[in-house]
């Protein structure tokens, strides 16, 4: 029997709903490696001004609305080489609620150079839909023909042909969000395991240049289950399911110095970004105030916002003053960041239109610093940010 218990004895996993606040099954394959999750229930506490006879709290009534929020902390890890999948994949998907692509990936022709990719057999491949090669991911701004695309920065090394593209899976913004289940496992068995059903991201953000690159989820749940508590029906199961066997769990983290980012009108790579981070804002809703029901109904997603944050040291060369010449007309500019160097260990953020905004001078260090702060993305529709792994 221990006296306390760890707080490292936590394991968490991850899966998109079928409907609603429907609770699914879960497997191995769902589970990724949390930092922190934090979760606050709130009951509605409405002011009772019946005239008692009494200035004693009489209490209130049981059923009252119950209202969850969460935050969610995760490290990047390696990639699933089979499905590019990792357990929080699902967080990605239910953040951004669009489609998700693969690419199984291909072989390059001849005539590849610069921005230009050509493959030698038809690609298949969409505006917006991401590629590897050579350790870098990067994005397809426009598909020339059946064999040839547009790439939103060319590749270090030219591929050659006969050179395998490798895969990527894509994650595109939607007009609806997805639902999630969220659970949180303990040891020992005894202690209270946890649920969020119905979870929705209203905030997503990717950062770079920290200790190990990381993600952060935040938003609000239709409830909190546990298996202490727990009553048939709750997040439409029989009982509260036990933890899938653990299966080898093995992963490996991306320091978060790896990376590339590529900024401009003609995007170029910069070298001297110091932090970074693009952040999704969904300005979710729950129906949560209509009559008959104690938990919220569904997600309700309003108007989409997405900004990024950069600080970079400022220089003479053209590419900078391209970048504050840029932020002074408000002129968009494309935005890539890369996250990792390796093969199976990449994710991109790609953002085809933002509008810079002038940057703050930030001389208190031995060197001048530019801070881009809340700088906008903007689209056509539903194509203001794209997420891939690969």
């Amino acid at each position: 029997m221990s006296c306390y218990i760890a707080s490292n004895n936590n394991r968490f996993y991850a899966a998109l709903e079928e409907a609603y606040g429907a609770t699914p099954i879960i497997g191995p394959e769902n589970r990724f490696p949390g930092v922190k999750l934090s979760i606050k229930q709130e009951f509605e506490k409405p002011l009772r001004r019946d005239k008692t006879g009494t200035r004693t709290f009489l209490g209130l009534p049981q059923s009252l609305r119950r209202y969850t929020e969460f935050e969610l902390r995760t490290y990047m890890t390696g990639l699933d080489p089979q499905s590019l999948e990792t357990g929080y994949s699902a967080l990605f998907k239910a953040a951004l609620g669009g489609e998700t692509l693969h690419y199984a990936g291909g072989t390059a022709g001849a005539g590849s150079g610069g921005r230009t990719l050509v493959f030698s057999q038809t690609h298949g491949l969409e505006p917006g839909q991401a590629v590897t090669f050579g350790g870098e991911i990067r994005f397809v701004q426009a598909v020339v023909d059946d064999n040839t695309v547009l790439l939103n920065a060319a590749f270090t090394l030219t591929p050659s042909e006969g050179s395998p593209i490798g895969p990527a899976i894509t994650y595109f913004p939607g007009s609806t969000l997805k639902s999630a289940s969220i659970f949180d496992y303990w040891s020992p068995e005894e202690a209270v395991q946890r649920i969020l059903c119905g979870a929705g991201i209203d905030k997503l953000d990717l950062r770079v240049n920290g200790d190990y690159h990381e993600f952060r989820f935040r938003g609000a749940a239709m409830d909190l289950i546990d298996n202490c508590s727990f009553v048939e029906g709750q997040g439409q199961l029989n009982e509260f399911p036990a933890e899938p066997a653990a299966g080898g769990y093995n992963y490996s983290l991306i320091p978060g110095h790896l990376g590339q980012a590529w900024l401009g009108t003609l995007s170029e790579q910069f070298f001297t970004v110091t932090d970074a981070r693009v952040t999704l804002d969904n300005n979710l809703e729950l129906r949560a105030k209509e009559f008959g029901s104690a938990l919220p109904r569904c997600l309700v997603a309003g108007r989409r916002t997405v900004t990024v944050d950069l600080s970079l040291y400022g220089r003479a060369e053209a590419s900078s003053q391209a970048l504050y010449k840029a932020a002074r007309e408000r002129s968009p500019i494309e935005v890539m960041l890369q996250l990792g160097q390796q093969t199976g260990q990449l994710c991109g953020v790609y953002l085809k239109s933002v509008i810079p905004e002038v940057p703050q001078f930030d001389d208190s260090e031995t060197r001048l610093q530019w801070h881009f702060q809340g700088c906008r993305a903007q689209g056509a529709g539903d194509d203001e940010m794209v997420v891939a792994f690969g």
